[in-house]
C-alpha cells in the first residue's frame, strides 16, 4: 500500500471559489434635526435620511405646540374670539384679526365705514413690514449674517410702538374688531406714522447693501431651495414663495377686500425660484407696503370708524352716561355676546406667509359652530421634503428659512 504524501493530501481538497466583488451599497443615516426652536420659525422637527452630507429625503414633524385654537373658538363670544385669532400667527396678528372680522361680517351683512376699511389696511400692511423684518433678520441671523438682524430689528421696534400707540399692545394688539375697530384712532398717530414711513424705504436700502455686496450671502442663497412651480401648486404653497417662482398671485389684486381696489401697488415676483428670488421679492413687497401705508396716511377718509350696529358694536362711554338704550345694549353684547344669523361663510385674505382664509358656520348662537382655519404655514411647509431632496444638509437652513412659516400658524 503507497503511503499517502501531503502533496496528494493537499491536491484533494478544492479551493474555494471567488466571490465577485459587488460595489458597496450606500450607508445612510437617519438625523433627527429638532425638535427646536430654529430663531423663530417655531418648534419643528425634521427627520433627514442622509448619504453623506445629501439629504435623501426629508420629513417634517409637526404638533409641539397643542393650541387647540380651532376648537376654543367653540367656547367664546364672537367678539371675545379675537383674541384668539392673534395668537395664531404671532408676527401677522392683524392679518388674522381682519380675516376673521370680515368673513363674521359677511355674515351679520353689516357696512364697515370707509375711514375704517383704510385703517384696516395701513395696520395690516405694517403687520406685514413687522413680520418682513423679522424674517429678513432671523433668516439672515440663520445663514451667519449678524448685523442684518440688529438693522430688522431697529424698524420693527419703531412699527411696535405704533401698534402699542393705536391699541396699547406691541403684539397681541386685537385692535381690528367686527364691526370696525377696537378704539378711535389716538391723536397724534398721523405724525407717528408719517415720520416712520417717510424714512423707511432708505432703512430697505440699507437692507440690500448689507446683504447684495456680502459674497457669502451670495453663495448661500443663489440656486439654493428651488422647487418646482408644479409641485408648488400641487402642495398648496402660496405667498411669496410662489411669486419668487414667477406666478403673479396675490389676494390683494386677484379678490380684494378691504378697499384695496383703491390703492396703487404693484406685485413683485421673480423667476429663479430660489433663497435668493424669496429675499428679493420680500425686499420689493417691503417697498411695497410702505407705498400702500403713504397712500392710506395721505387720503385716509374722515368718518366713523365703526360701523352703524348697535347689536354688534359696543357703544360710547359717552352715551352710556346720557342714554339708558346705550347702556342696555353695552350689558347685553358683554354679558350675553350677540347673535349671528345662521350659515356659514369663507373668506381669504393675503396674510405675509400667503393665503390666509378662515371657514367660519355659525348655529344662530352668540359663539361660533366651527372655526377652521387654512393657513398658508401649513401648505408652505408640505413642500420642505420636495425642497430639501437631493440637496446638500448645509443648504436645509437657509431652504428652510426661505419659506417664512410660524408653526403656531401650522400647528394651530
Amino acid at each position: 500500500m503507497r503511503k499517502i504524501s501531503d502533496e496528494d493530501h493537499v491536491a484533494t481538497i478544492p479551493a474555494p471559489a471567488a466571490e465577485p466583488e459587488s460595489p458597496a451599497a450606500p450607508r445612510r443615516m437617519t438625523l433627527n434635526m429638532g425638535p427646536q426652536h430654529p430663531s423663530t420659525h417655531g418648534v419643528l422637527r425634521i427627520m433627514l435620511e442622509l448619504e453623506g452630507e445629501t439629504i435623501r429625503k426629508a420629513v417634517p414633524d409637526i404638533g409641539f405646540l397643542h393650541t387647540g385654537i380651532e376648537k376654543e373658538f367653540e367656547q367664546k363670544f364672537w367678539q371675545q374670539a379675537v383674541t384668539l385669532t392673534d395668537r395664531v400667527d404671532y408676527l401677522a396678528n392683524l392679518s388674522n384679526n381682519l380675516v376673521y372680522a370680515l368673513a363674521v361680517e359677511k355674515l351679520l351683512q353689516i357696512e364697515i365705514p370707509p375711514r375704517a376699511q383704510w385703517m384696516r389696511v395701513m395696520l395690516t400692511e405694517f403687520s406685514r413690514l413687522n413680520s418682513h423684518l423679522v424674517w429678513l433678520g432671523t433668516h439672515a441671523l440663520d445663514i451667519g449674517a449678524m448685523s442684518v438682524f440688529f438693522y430688522c430689528f431697529r424698524e420693527r421696534e419703531d412699527i411696535l410702538r405704533i401698534f402699542e400707540m393705536f391699541s396699547g399692545q406691541r403684539m397681541m394688539t386685537s385692535y381690528i374688531r367686527i364691526g370696525g375697530l377696537a378704539l378711535e384712532p389716538p391723536r397724534g398717530w398721523e405724525k407717528a406714522v408719517g415720520k416712520f414711513i417717510r424714512a423707511f424705504p432708505s432703512k430697505v436700502d440699507e437692507y440690500e447693501n448689507l446683504l447684495d455686496a456680502n459674497p457669502i450671502w451670495m453663495r448661500r442663497t443663489k440656486g439654493v431651495g428651488f422647487i418646482p412651480l408644479e409641485d408648488m401648486l400641487d402642495l398648496g404653497v402660496t405667498g411669496p414663495m410662489i411669486r419668487a417662482a414667477g406666478l403673479k398671485w396675490d389676494l390683494r389684486k386677484s379678490e380684494p377686500y378691504s378697499s384695496y381696489d383703491k390703492f396703487d401697488f404693484e406685485i413683485p415676483t421673480r423667476a429663479e425660484n430660489d433663497v435668493y428670488a424669496r429675499y428679493r421679492v420680500r425686499l420689493s413687497e417691503m417697498r411695497e407696503s410702505a407705498k400702500i401705508i403713504t397712500q392710506a396716511l395721505e387720503g385716509m377718509p374722515e368718518g366713523a370708524w365703526q360701523a352703524d350696529a348697535p347689536h354688534v358694536v359696543l357703544p360710547d362711554r359717552e352715551k352710556m352716561k346720557t342714554e339708558m338704550e346705550a347702556l342696555i345694549y353695552h350689558f347685553k353684547i358683554v354679558t350675553e355676546g350677540f347673535r349671528v344669523p345662521a350659515g356659514e361663510v369663507y373668506q381669504c385674505i393675503e396674510s405675509p406667509r400667503g393665503e390666509i382664509g378662515y371657514y367660519i358656520v355659525s348655529d344662530g348662537t352668540s359663539k361660533p359652530y366651527r372655526v377652521h382655519m387654512r393657513t398658508p404655514s401649513f401648505g408652505n411647509l408640505q413642500a420642505l421634503g420636495v425642497m430639501l431632496k437631493d440637496t446638500l444638509i448645509a443648504d436645509s437652513i437657509a431652504s428652510l428659512g426661505s419659506m417664512d412659516f410660524v408653526l403656531g400658524d401650522t400647528d394651530r
